[in-house]
């Protein structure tokens, strides 16, 4: 039924309007609501597909160096971030030990200077790994502030990146887009890409490790290879020295070898800043090798420049700055060489492609004894071919040419009776030729006996004369007889030479004499050294003053020394010593 105007019912039809009004502005309330959420739903969604897509793109590829490089990105651009950066921690987890950064560009950092090693507001990340926002960066009370040519940061956020139970990094966000501040969501969301990253990161190191491995697996068939044929140990060192360095992504790579105390540098493969520390000797107790010797084990040292620093060394060692995590082997001792060490050392900036717990190196170092016993044991075989030769030549000499010469000279001696007087001299003189011939082929024959690695008498002996020909006006005949170089010991040596060069000093000072004689022979257990001069000979037996050091020496050797006249003038000085 219809109301008319003025009923009651009319009332009735008026409220249930206003209720109508009500209803409607409550369901556009709703409406509103309802839309909202679905924006937020549509925007939470659109947030989860980038985060996978962001998930997907850093996992395409297994290179730890672009994987790293695509999180900061990907992370930058969940979150409208202008700048971002991610920390890798050093494995003592106190300091970073590499800084990857985005949004900024290479000439910015170059102005910026050294990268950030962990103070601040990021050491407070490593300190106590959780989630940070701030509104303003400047207003926090751990803030160092920024170097000269760094831009301008304002907002911030830091998450925690984990594989498996470790830090291994933070991600540092700053300056989200519009001056706004980073919210709960953008931290969640980053939270979730950092979960991701971290099980990326893992599987990264781990391919990074296997690809490792089998370089290093390659580089050590190479060596292997190369010992295979001719090499010199030099060159084996060189080799190893280089494959160690290029494996390990190292700036450095030395090898250091044990020689009388003493740590010599014998191989580098280094920038050309570092050679001039090639072949020079660094003190066996050092601290830091003192500890790789004593206990053969590994040393790790994690900022080789920070080390350098702090005990006062900088000046002497500039180069060492620039130097970051180091690990050093001990070398196993060889059947020549005391051992020693093998060193590579990373750039401050980046990270060794070696871990401490590895045994890689070991291989190396390994490699590099094997190189020098194997160079060392070619040596020998050919030292072995030679002196057998040398047999060979000398038994030739003995029982062939000598023989014949010893023959050849005692007819000549047989005819001597039926020649004249003229005859008989020339003869004679011919025969002393012999024999002349037949003692210098006796020495050749001693010299060929003598290792060629070891130092030589005759020839020191042969030198020093040389040294007196200007001095004397002449040469000095000089004789060898008996088996000087393997029969004299190696103590006595010098105690004849310093002797020699004595006595003909005196005979160039005093005797003026137009000839002299130096006779060096080996016979029985004693060794003669005889200089004999036609000079003017000594006034006095007594005075013999200036031969103190002679008969000093003499009576270090437990042997004798005779001084007297020559027939028929001049002055004979014999030196006799038991070998």
């Amino acid at each position: 039924m219809t109301g008319l105007p003025g009923d009651s019912d009319s009332s009735w039809d008026h409220g249930a309007l206003r209720i109508g009004e009500l209803s409607r502005v409550r369901l556009d309330a709703l409406l509103t609501e309802l839309l909202g959420r679905v924006d937020e739903i549509m925007d939470l969604q659109e947030r989860q597909r980038a985060l996978l897509d962001a998930v997907v793109s850093i996992g395409s590829d297994l290179d730890l160096n672009s994987t790293l490089e695509r999180i900061v990105a990907a992370a930058c651009s969940l979150v409208n971030a202008r700048f971002g950066a991610l920390g890798v921690l050093r494995t003592d987890g106190k300091r970073l030990a590499r800084f990857i950064t985005h949004g900024i560009s290479p000439d910015q950092i170059a102005e910026i200077g050294p990268y950030p090693e962990g103070h601040g507001i990021l050491g407070l990340l490593i300190e106590n790994p959780e989630p940070l926002r701030l509104r303003d960066l400047s207003e926090h009370p751990r803030s160092y502030g920024f170097p000269a040519n760094h831009p301008a940061m304002k907002t911030f956020l830091g998450v925690p990146v984990r594989t498996g139970d470790r830090v291994y990094g933070n991600l540092y966000l700053t300056e989200k887009a519009g001056g706004e501040e980073f919210t709960a969501d953008d931290e969640r969301v980053v939270l979730a890409l950092a979960a991701a990253a971290g099980v990326l990161i893992d599987n990264a190191r781990l391919y990074a490790d296997t690809e490792r491995r089998r370089r290093w697996h390659e580089a050590t068939g190479e060596i292997t290879q190369f010992m295979l044929g001719d090499f010199d140990a030099q060159d084996g060192l060189d080799l190893v020295v280089r494959k160690a360095r290029e494996v390990s992504e190292s700036r450095v790579g030395a090898i250091f070898l044990a020689t009388d105390g003493e740590l010599v540098l014998t191989a580098l493969d280094a920038p050309a800043e570092f050679h001039r520390y090639l072949g020079r000797r660094f003190p066996a107790e050092l601290p830091i090798f003192a500890d790789l010797l004593a206990g053969r084990q590994r040393v790790v040292i994690e900022d080789l420049a920070e080390l350098v620093t702090d005990s006062g060394q900088s000046e002497q060692l500039p180069e060492l700055e620039s130097l970051g995590r180091t690990i050093m082997v001990p070398l196993p001792p060889g059947n020549d060489h005391a051992g020693g060490a093998l060193i590579v050392a990373a750039d401050r900036a980046a990270v060794l492609g070696v871990t401490p717990g590895t045994d890689l190196l070991e291989m190396f170092a390994n490699q590099t004894t094997l190189a020098l016993d194997r160079a060392q044991a070619r040596r020998d075989l050919a030292m072995l071919a030679i002196l057998g030769d040398r047999d060979r030549i000398a038994r030739d000499l003995h029982d062939l040419v000598i023989q014949r010469l010893f023959a050849v000279g005692l007819q000549l001696q047989g005819m001597q009776r039926t020649l004249d007087a003229t005859a008989q001299a020339r003869v004679t003189r011919a025969v002393e030729d012999i024999d002349a011939t037949i003692q210098d082929l006796r020495n050749a024959i001693f010299e060929l006996h003598r290792d060629p690695e070891d130092a030589s008498l005759r020839a020191s002996v042969a030198a020093l004369v040389d040294e007196y020909v200007e001095p004397l006006g002449f040469r000095p005949r000089l004789v060898f007889s008996g088996p000087v170089d393997t029969v004299v010991p190696v103590k006595v040596r010098p105690q004849i030479l310093a002797t020699l060069r004595e006595a003909l000093s005196n005979v160039v000072r005093h005797a003026r004499a137009s000839q002299v004689e130096v006779q060096l022979s080996v016979s029985g257990q004693a060794a003669t050294l005889r200089i004999a001069d036609d000079g003017v000979g000594i006034a006095t037996t007594e005075r013999r003053s200036g031969l103190r050091n002679v008969t000093e020496r003499a009576a270090s050797l437990d042997g004798t020394l005779e001084i007297c006249p020559n027939q028929p003038h001049g002055t004979v000085l014999e030196l006799r010593c038991p070998v």
